[in-house]
């Protein structure tokens, strides 16, 4: 009974969103392979969330969504309209541009 309660619990967790996007963060256009030379640099930033919870595996689709989240709260911080992933996923961690392009 208790590892059935484990397996729910960790099941509902697992679907839920700990990330909530900013006032703004909604505006940030997501680049993907664009030219990005005649937009402003305006830093890198490495966001980071759990990829597992014990040892549960959370989902890539999940992760994905939490750090572009995320990084778009930070662009809003640093008065950037457009990320752009530098790097791939690993651990939960990936780093991305912020650039004013408008």
């Amino acid at each position: 009974m208790k590892r059935m309660l484990s397996i729910v619990l960790l099941t509902t967790l697992s679907a839920c969103t700990w990330v909530k996007m900013d006032e703004g963060a909604g505006q940030i256009r997501v680049a993907e392979g664009s030219d990005l030379s005649a937009c402003e640099n305006k830093g890198t930033v490495t966001a980071s969330v759990r990829s597992k919870v014990g040892f549960y595996e959370r989902k890539d689709m999940k992760v994905e969504e939490e750090l572009e989240t995320m990084a778009r709260n930070s662009a809003v911080e640093a008065g950037a309209d457009t990320i752009q992933a530098l790097s791939e996923i690993a651990d939960g961690e990936q780093k991305f541009g912020m650039y004013r392009c408008r």
